[in-house]
């Protein structure tokens, strides 16, 4: 089974890049973030065509989340469900799941932050408690989870390309670093570090300045797996090429492989 993640940065832009990337890489589960589409105007004809069956939940102009799936897409839901009156910051689209294959999965796109003294950072907190009270309610980690998406946080150190640069800022500080942590301590492992140990393999790079060209990245999109599931992960890998081109998302896929069900 082969699961990936992807922001996108506009579906309505990328449509056409995104449509031959998947018919080129064949993945069964697609998590989707930033596509910008209100329910109404998602392709899903488009992804129907290629074998997909689709669930998105977006608001229009921002945020916007969707999961792909050629392997069955069950229980679809939007948001968090164990407790709706408790939500944050209601009316955003940054949360959908489906069983997928027999895996319960979610694409998830964490805010931002911006500043580490700025409201929208107190709600990045608050958002990341609540999906780890959302699994507490909703999951098994005895069971096949894996939690995908833009995280706006690198896990640690190697995953930003100085971290001296980062100093002070969102997306490296010690209280998001937690809140990951708090997640990964439910039962959920980054699948890509399973794999990889050294730094230097990044995620997103910025539009401006040439960054990606000269490797000054981030490692923020991640596959979390329950440990049913991560042991019986075979590769990961981040598409770097798909960050090429003309007109690419800020994001590249990042891409895990997993053998079936009940093998090592």
């Amino acid at each position: 089974m082969r699961i990936v993640t992807w922001n996108v940065n506009s579906l309505k832009a990328r449509l056409e890049r995104v449509e031959e990337w998947l018919t080129n890489n064949e993945p069964d589960i697609v998590c989707l973030q930033e596509t910008k589409l209100a329910d109404d105007a998602f392709p899903a004809i488009t992804f129907a065509a290629l074998g997909y069956e689709a669930f998105h939940h977006g608001e229009g102009r921002w945020n916007g989340v969707a999961i792909l799936s050629r392997v069955g897409l069950d229980d679809p839901q939007a948001g968090f469900t164990a407790s709706p009156g408790d939500d944050v910051f209601p009316g955003e689209a940054r949360v959908a799941w489906a069983t997928c294959g027999g895996v319960r999965v979610a694409s998830v796109y964490v805010p931002n932050g911006r500043e580490v003294d700025h409201d929208h950072y107190a709600y990045k907190l608050r958002f990341l408690g609540r999906l780890r009270t959302e699994l507490e309610a909703t999951s098994d980690p005895s069971a096949d989870v894996a939690i995908c998406g833009d995280f706006n946080i690198a896990p640690d150190d190697r995953d930003v390309y100085d971290p001296a640069a980062f100093v002070g800022a969102t997306h490296v500080s010690a209280p998001e670093r937690a809140a990951l942590a708090e997640l990964e301590a439910w039962g959920l492992s980054d699948v890509f570090r399973r794999h990889y140990d050294d730094g230097g393999l990044y995620s997103w790079w910025d539009y401006r300045a040439g960054n990606f060209h000269k490797g000054k990245g981030m490692r923020i999109d991640l596959v979390l797996a329950s440990a049913s599931l991560a042991q019986r992960s075979t590769a990961a890998l981040i598409d770097r090429n798909a960050r090429k081109g003309k007109a690419p998302s800020d994001h590249a896929p990042v891409v895990a492989d997993f053998a079936p069900g009940g093998a090592a």
